[in-house]
């Protein structure tokens, strides 16, 4: 057995928060460590080893190119008696305040043997690692969704393919003033236990 702390495993999971990306200072995380919270992403759970998920980093120059491209879909998609100046701004700013931004996407398997359910359950396991790999660094993380996220101009926008799915985006970076608190119910009003 390694030297491995179960406490600090627990430690981990139950301190990480959602920081969102407007309280973010603009202080840069570094590129090696970005790296290391992707590769936490290839060790999640995935059925038949098919690892369906794909991301797409946005950083320096590229986070307005994202941002731009939310903020024009916006634009172009709302209609005037639904069109929200606050939420324009929102999709122009949010992105550009993160040192990076991971768009998290599903690529769907060829044969699709595997139910589709199970592939977007397995990125999701691996957005999970990637938090808590943040957290152990000290680095706010959001997953966000929202905006173009599950359109079709989306997927364009990232080179997906027809049965792929972007699933949101997930925001590095810090804070003057990380989320510490958070409340959870008792595990035991989620359980039913089955004995006989």
């Amino acid at each position: 057995m390694t030297d491995f702390s179960v406490d600090s495993l627990q430690h981990v999971i139950q301190s990480r928060r959602s920081t969102k990306p407007r309280f973010f200072n603009g202080e840069m995380v570094d590129d090696d460590v970005v790296w290391k919270i992707l590769e936490s992403a290839r060790w999640a759970p995935t059925h038949g080893l098919t690892q369906p998920w794909y991301f797409k980093v946005y950083t320096g120059l590229g986070l307005t190119t994202l941002a731009d491209f939310q903020a024009n879909w916006y634009q172009q998609t709302t209609t005037p008696d639904k069109f929200n100046p606050d939420k324009l701004e929102r999709l122009k700013t949010n992105v550009t305040k993160a040192s990076h931004v991971i768009v998290l996407c599903m690529k769907r398997q060829l044969s699709e043997a595997i139910p589709e359910i199970e592939e977007i359950e397995a990125v999701a396991c691996a957005v999970q690692n990637m938090a808590l790999t943040a957290s152990a660094y000290s680095i706010c993380s959001f997953w966000g969704s929202g905006g173009p996220t599950y359109t079709d101009e989306m997927k364009a926008f990232l080179g997906l393919g027809e049965r792929d799915r972007c699933l949101g985006y997930l925001y590095l970076g810090y804070s003057d003033t990380p989320a510490t608190t958070s409340t959870r119910m008792p595990i035991q009003s989620k359980v039913d236990w089955i004995n006989k």
